[in-house]
This record gives C-alpha cells, sequence and structure tokens, in this order.
C-alpha cells in the first residue's frame, strides 16, 4: 500500500483501506506499506477508525526508516535550473530556443 495517509479522510475510504489491510492481516499474506507519517503518530492515533487500521500494520510490518532527498523535489528543482538558464539568456535567443523546440516562428 502506497502512501498510507494520504487517501480521503471519509468512512468510505476509511473502509476500503481497512478491508485490505484486514484481508492481508487475516489471511496472514504478507503486507508492504509506505507512508510519510513518523512511527510515533501511528502509535498515537485517537481516531478509532484509523486506530484500528494502524494497529494491524504495527503488528504485521517491520518499520524501515528511509532518508533521503525528495525524487520529485530534485526534479522539480533540475528543471527550474533549466528554466532560470532559459530565461537569462537574451530576447532573440530565447525566440530562437522556443523555434527549435516548438518548430513554430513568432512574428
Amino acid at each position: 500500500m502506497d502512501d498510507l495517509g494520504t487517501e480521503r479522510n471519509s468512512e468510505y475510504a476509511l473502509g476500503i483501506v481497512f478491508s485490505v489491510i484486514d484481508r492481508r492481516y487475516r489471511s496472514g499474506r504478507p503486507l508492504i506499506v509506505t507512508t510519510n507519517f513518523p512511527i510515533k503518530q501511528l502509535k498515537e492515533e485517537t481516531n478509532i477508525e484509523k486506530k484500528r487500521i494502524y494497529d494491524r500494520i504495527l503488528e504485521m510490518c517491520v518499520p524501515l526508516y528511509v532518508s533521503g532527498s525528495s525524487y520529485r523535489s530534485d526534479i522539480a528543482h533540475e528543471k527550474m535550473g533549466k528554466m532560470k538558464t532559459f530565461f537569462a539568456t537574451d530576447e532573440s535567443s530565447q525566440a530562437e530556443n522556443i523555434i527549435e523546440q516548438t518548430g513554430t516562428k513568432t512574428i
């Protein structure tokens, strides 16, 4: 289950998540869960529907902390750098870049 905690906070959504987790729990089948929540937040949840889900996950899974930068943030930073370089050139050079990239000419 990818990115636990980002699902809609509705009764229906929590019911679906609980159903998936509970089915794995009862069958003894493996479960891999990713989340950005700290373990402490999972353990101290006060919402009963979420607590039922988190308790099962904490019993079934071994927490593993993965550090590092966000892949999406790294890509966004790289794209921003390219755009800054693009817009830092002179206007005639920008027009040539647009023509090259789009195959169209501007008047």
